[in-house]
């Protein structure tokens, strides 16, 4: 990593304004998803091919921001992706020059109540932490195509991806201290557990942007692609994840999130029950008679 910029200089990429605390946002039940309206499911809009379910933030006037209804839609979701035997991996991506700006809570409920205490941790929990509890929590691998910026909520919703592709274009951006708040969206855990205490401190105290070439170089990025190859590049390596073993994909994902904040004993003991589990699918069960026939397997995603 780069050393650190002076935060005032004046040769810092323009960069969106950061999003506004979550401080005004009174949290909302998550609506189902069948009762949006159809311009909701335009700007978060979900289309399944050959067992992928592509999430799209298309609001590119706003950089793909996420109001509050957006993100309780994507939340949902995510949720459906979980239960839907069909679905065996999720991508998720922007339009535009940017993938997610953030919180846009313009306008949003409770903007002009007074704050009771409480109501920022609350808000918080109910929201953001949701959404990404409802990434790393979905059963289905789930890949972020980042084709632009990613700032400050945005950011953290593509680092919760299991796997991140990122076009040449695009930035990550921890914006937060610009404005003198804390990183929210489960920031502070997720960084310190891809790059480590030292480079996370890094780039949330002095809020400089990433290019995708610097997130790659220090692990936030799988691979960065030309953004005319971004589609194509997210479409194959999402194809292929759904086309594998489903459930064993689902159980490795929790393993491999849960080592993190597990002892030994306890992700040993996670990994024997995960095996345990795993044994009794078809696919485990297909793809141990395929190995003895000397075939390749044909996996059903059950």
């Amino acid at each position: 990593m780069s050393s650190p910029r002076d935060p005032s200089s004046s040769k810092r990429p323009e960069q969106p304004e950061p999003e506004q605390p979550e401080q005004a946002e009174r949290a909302q039940p998550a609506a189902s998803c069948e009762a949006v309206d159809e311009s909701l499911k335009k700007v978060v809009a979900r289309t399944t091919d050959n067992g992928v379910a592509w999430l799209t933030l298309d609001r590119p006037q706003t950089l793909g921001a996420l109001t509050v209804d957006q993100r309780e839609r994507l939340v949902g979701l995510l949720a459906d992706a979980s239960a839907e035997p069909e679905v065996r991996a999720v991508v998720l991506t922007g339009r535009g020059r940017g993938f997610c700006a953030g919180a846009d809570l313009r306008g949003g409920p409770g903007s002009g109540s007074e704050r009771v205490a409480g109501d920022v941790a609350r808000t918080l929990e109910r929201g953001a932490q949701r959404l990404i509890t409802a990434v790393l929590d979905c059963e289905k691998p789930v890949l972020a195509a980042v084709n632009g910026v990613a700032a400050g909520l945005g950011c953290h919703l593509a680092l919760a991806c299991d796997l991140v592709l990122a076009a040449e274009e695009a930035t990550f951006v921890e914006v937060f201290v610009r404005r003198g708040l804390v990183p929210d969206g489960g920031g502070a855990y997720l960084l310190p557990r891809l790059i480590g205490p030292q480079r996370a401190k890094e780039l949330m105290f002095f809020g400089d942007a990433l290019t995708a070439a610097e997130a790659e170089r220090l692990g936030l990025v799988n691979r960065v692609v030309p953004g005319e190859e971004l589609t194509e590049t997210a479409r194959a390596w999402a194809e292929r994840l759904a086309s594998g073993p489903t459930r064993a994909l689902a159980l490795t994902k929790r393993l491999v999130n849960a080592s993190m904040d597990a002892d030994r004993r306890a992700a040993l003991g996670a990994e024997a029950w995960a095996q345990e589990i795993n044994m009794t699918t078809r696919d485990a069960r297909e793809g141990v008679a395929s190995f003895a026939e000397r075939r390749s397997p044909v996996f059903e995603g059950r």
